[in-house]
């Protein structure tokens, strides 16, 4: 066997074969090709050509290698490892396994890179930040955010699940309405997320002065993951939170919903307006495939299920039991529908909330390309 220098590995990977092709004084006097060596050595002009040939194809090859795929259009997308976000895990699963179901139907120049958050804030940065390109998100973020860009930054081009939030307590507390929040603690994925926008409105509904630092009770962003430890030490009071969460929460730590909010608009999928913009032919095609993907969904829970746990374990390190997919899977609506009059609704409370002073043009903010 030809043995190559260090030298020869560290500037070309492992191929050290190329290495051997490019110079053929690499063989050594151990081989049968001590006779091929004495005759190169000794200026044979056949070895010398044959040299030559092999190394200018040699470096064409690696060079051509080397040059991106002509042509081709990278799209980032978000999601979060929640069950609310079944399109998301879904598809990244699907990607994950090289089997992706978005991207044969966007073009077959088409990738696509996916990007994990916890909550909708961080991901409604990095549209600002050009960092991804459409995201499954709440709709509060997505609200905040286009109020803040006054009409610009991002848009919804599609609906994604309704329900999966709600309102978990411990199964020994006497909590029963709004009102008896007061010198509690609840917690919520993030500041300024759906179900944080809501907690705080539902607390203000019931009497209580809710500021971001305090006020009659306390709304605590917390991690999803983070929130399931405090519970169960008994550190918060109650939780608003999405599937799986909820369930986990029932399951592993005795909690029970005091608050199940079906009717919520929980996930919506959002696309940077520059790019809705610029490519409204690419936007639309998105949002059809998201659509094919909704329905698939609809039509194969089981499949759908099993792909959501292996890429929630991919994502969190975490197994997700059968009956716990099961659990949440009957909170949720899926639908590809985008409902005003409830998108309305969050609005008004991310206004009650605090987050809005006034309720933005929300024509421009959907748009069905």
């Amino acid at each position: 066997m030809l043995s190559a220098p260090t030298s020869s590995v560290r500037l070309l990977g492992s191929n050290w074969i190329t290495m051997a092709m490019l110079g053929l004084d690499l063989a050594t006097e151990r081989t049968s090709g001590g006779l091929m060596l004495q005759n190169y050595r000794s200026g044979n002009p056949m070895l010398q050509l044959l040299r030559t040939v092999l190394r200018v194809s040699t470096i064409g090859a690696l060079m051509l290698l080397a040059l991106p795929a002509s042509g081709e259009t990278l799209l980032r997308v978000g999601h979060f490892p929640n069950i609310t976000h079944i399109q998301g895990l879904v598809a990244h699963a699907l990607s994950r396994q090289g089997k992706g179901f978005l991207e044969p139907r966007l073009g077959l120049d088409v990738k696509i890179e996916w990007f994990v958050y916890n909550a909708g804030p961080s991901a409604m940065e990095a549209i600002f930040a050009k960092s991804i390109d459409f995201t499954y998100v709440g709709p509060n973020p997505a609200i905040n955010a286009y109020a803040k860009a006054r009409g610009e930054g991002v848009r919804i081009i599609a609906g994604a699940a309704e329900g999966g939030s709600a309102l978990v307590i411990h199964s020994d507390s006497s909590l029963k309405t709004a009102a008896d929040f007061r010198g509690k603690i609840v917690a919520t994925p993030q500041l300024g997320n759906t179900q944080d926008v809501v907690a705080r409105a539902w607390l203000k509904g019931g009497g209580l002065k809710i500021t971001q630092t305090g006020g009659d009770a306390t709304v605590l962003p917390t991690a999803n993951p983070d929130q399931l430890l405090l519970f169960k030490q008994r550190q918060v009071d109650a939780v608003w939170t999405v599937e799986p969460w909820i369930s986990r929460l029932e399951l592993e730590a005795g909690g029970k919903v005091l608050v199940d909010d079906r009717s919520a608009i929980t996930t919506v999928l959002v696309a940077s307006a520059a790019l809705v913009k610029a490519q409204p032919e690419l936007a639309r095609k998105f949002a059809a495939a998201h659509r094919e993907l909704t329905e698939w969904i609809i039509r194969n829970p089981a499949e759908a299920q099993k792909l959501a746990r292996e890429e929630l374990f991919a994502e969190t390190r975490t197994e997700f039991p059968d009956a716990l997919l099961k659990k949440c899977w009957d909170r949720l609506t899926l639908t590809p529908e985008i409902a005003f009059d409830v998108l309305k609704q969050s609005v008004s409370d991310a206004q009650a909330a605090g987050f809005l002073r006034d309720a933005p043009d929300m024509t421009g903010l959907i748009a069905k390309p």
